[in-house]
């Protein structure tokens, strides 16, 4: 509307003009070269608008036939431009649905069509790597690496192709080269880090965890720094004893409910005389984290006490449990454990009984102890060891299905910071208490046996068992009577077996020994994807990487992760 009222006042004051200068006639002579010409007013000023329109329109050709060359060039090179990205669009399109053939296809005519296009590059790579040409992939990427656009892209390229063939010392190169070009990327920080703690250099792990700090959550970024701190004060324990002080406040200050952390820190302060920051530290962690552990240490935070005394401050200790079955269980058990060394064996049956009726294997060691201790009834002490073989299992230091008898930063099966967990090792099966015992569905009860002639159609009854003896519900009662010994002949009774103390039972023999039924710590070989990706796809594996299975059709199977890695603060 705006412009249609412009365009009539334009036009209202063009016609106001030619009618002023038409009320007002007049001659103009010009005399030129011996000629004289005369005319109007309105004459010469038509002709002269007929001369400026000529003008125009002679320039404007004049500079099309001078211009016409590079405007066919640069028709020819858009032209040449487009059908280029339109083959890379197919190539790419090829490479989401499997096709190889049609991809290095698409490759080669963009190739052709536009050689100087990043993108080119990249199908090239991605061509390669799924018709399974790794030198020709590696070619790709290391000629991105040559630009400045395409650098990082290629590093990361060069990066999964060192994975794929399991060459570790040129990953990490290459990691640490792209962490160079640009402290920002989360893969190559990620990657260096996990080399780092690989290597056991916590001082180069925690510089690797700093550049990351802006790519991870807060909490996270805490978690992990005060993990890698407990290490290196573990690692500086016995060479720098105030450094690794130091270290172990301050990662208790981050992350006040690591067990690791609050131990290491308790004992230290306690052998350097500061027994009340100790006792604080440690009564903390325990609020938030039982753990016999923290027990442990805080009964020996007063050096030289008696077993009485021990038992006194582990006591003080359970006393200021939270509420929670799994909380008051460990304080229950720390006691009991204090009260066996002090031999006050009543305190110890007192603190038990509530969870004689479903044992734990731990409850069930320690009454073998008590048993065995006070009165020296190796009968019964046999029984509860019997019963701690089939007894649900207690928390314990796993990671990645290896179970140790203490806490370590990385786990030696997938090199993951952070992995080992206080928990039920059979936990993640099912929230159902108790043994997790189940039949397979093919089985079916077995047909009784046919009972000797002359004998009677049933069979005889069980005999009664004694009331102390009997389990507390059925399902112990089966577990109790699948796994009772054979009872022999009073000749042959072979001698008791001594029964382990409750400090002695409640670890395994060797930290780096797995127990039976845990995986090995052996690490499996990272892998890579088939291709690079150039989103969040399937098909990357993240960091360490993760194991492939070609397809019929040449892709890699989907891995979970993606270039963004665990942690990273959303956008």
């Amino acid at each position: 509307m705006i412009r249609v009222a412009l365009f009539l006042i334009f036009v209202g004051a063009l016609a106001l003009g030619v009618a002023w200068f038409a009320d007002r006639p007049g001659d103009i002579a010009l005399t030129w070269l011996g000629y004289r010409i005369e005319t109007s007013l309105m004459v010469a000023l038509a002709a002269l608008a007929v001369v400026v329109v000529a003008a125009i329109m002679l320039w404007s050709l004049l500079r099309f036939l001078l211009r016409s060359p590079e405007q066919v060039s640069l028709f020819i090179r858009n032209r040449r431009a487009m059908k280029g990205h339109n083959a890379i669009s197919r190539g790419l399109i090829a490479i989401g649905s499997g096709d190889a053939h049609k991809a290095r296809r698409a490759a080669a005519e963009a190739h052709r069509l536009a050689p100087n296009d990043s993108l080119t590059l990249l199908l090239t790579a991605q061509a390669a790597q799924l018709a399974g040409d790794a030198p020709d992939a590696e070619r790709a990427f290391r000629t991105m690496t040559q630009r400045d656009d395409t650098r990082l892209l290629g590093l990361r390229g060069l990066f999964i192709e060192a994975q794929r063939r399991g060459d570790g010392e040129t990953a990490q190169r290459v990691a640490e080269e792209a962490v160079q070009t640009s402290s920002g990327v989360h893969w190559a920080s990620q990657a260096v880090l996990d080399a780092r703690c690989a290597a056991r250099d916590w001082a180069g792990a925690l510089a690797a965890l700093d550049r990351m700090k802006r790519d991870l959550e807060t909490a996270s970024y805490r978690r992990q720094r005060a993990v890698l701190l407990t290490a290196r004060a573990q690692a500086l324990s016995e060479t720098d004893r105030d450094t690794s002080r130091d270290l172990a406040r301050e990662a208790v200050k981050l992350a006040p409910a690591l067990v690791p952390a609050a131990v290491l820190a308790g004992r230290q302060l306690s052998e350097a005389g500061e027994r009340r920051k100790a006792s604080r530290l440690l009564e903390t962690a325990w609020r938030s984290n039982p753990h016999p552990d923290l027990a442990d240490a805080y009964a020996d935070a007063r050096l030289g006490a008696s077993a009485r005394e021990r038992l006194e401050r582990v006591q003080a200790l359970a006393a200021k449990t939270q509420a929670g079955a799994s909380a008051e269980i460990e304080g229950a058990l720390a006691v009991a454990r204090a009260a066996i060394d002090a031999r006050d064996f009543a305190l110890a049956r007192r603190t038990l009984e509530p969870y004689l009726a479903a044992p734990t294997q731990r409850v069930a060691t320690m009454m073998a102890a008590i048993e065995d201790q006070d009165g020296g009834d190796a009968g019964r002490a046999r029984q509860w060891m019997t019963r701690a073989m089939t007894a649900r299992p207690d928390p314990v230091w796993t990671a990645d299905g290896m179970i140790s008898d203490r806490w370590l930063p990385v786990s030696p099966v997938s090199g993951k910071l952070d992995a080992f967990q206080w928990k039920v090792p059979l936990e993640a099966i099912g929230d159902r208490p108790g043994p997790v015992i189940e039949m397979a569905p093919s089985a079916a009860p077995a047909e009784p046996l046919p009972l000797p002639p002359g004998t009677d159609d049933e069979p005889p009854a069980d005999p009664e068992p004694d009331e102390d003896d009997a389990p507390a519900s059925p399902l112990a009662a089966e577990l109790a009577a699948a796994s009772a010994p054979a009872v022999p002949k009073p000749a042959d009774e072979p001698k008791p077996e001594p029964v382990p103390s409750a400090s002695e039972s409640r670890a395994p023999a060797r930290a780096d020994e797995p127990r039976p039924g845990s995986a090995k710590p052996d690490a499996p070989k990272s892998a890579a994807p088939a291709v690079i990706p150039l989103v969040h796809a399937p098909d990357d594996p993240g960091i360490g990487g993760t194991g492939i299975e070609d397809s019929p059709e040449g892709l890699a199977a989907p891995a979970g992760g993606g270039w963004a890695g665990n942690g990273r603060r959303p956008d």
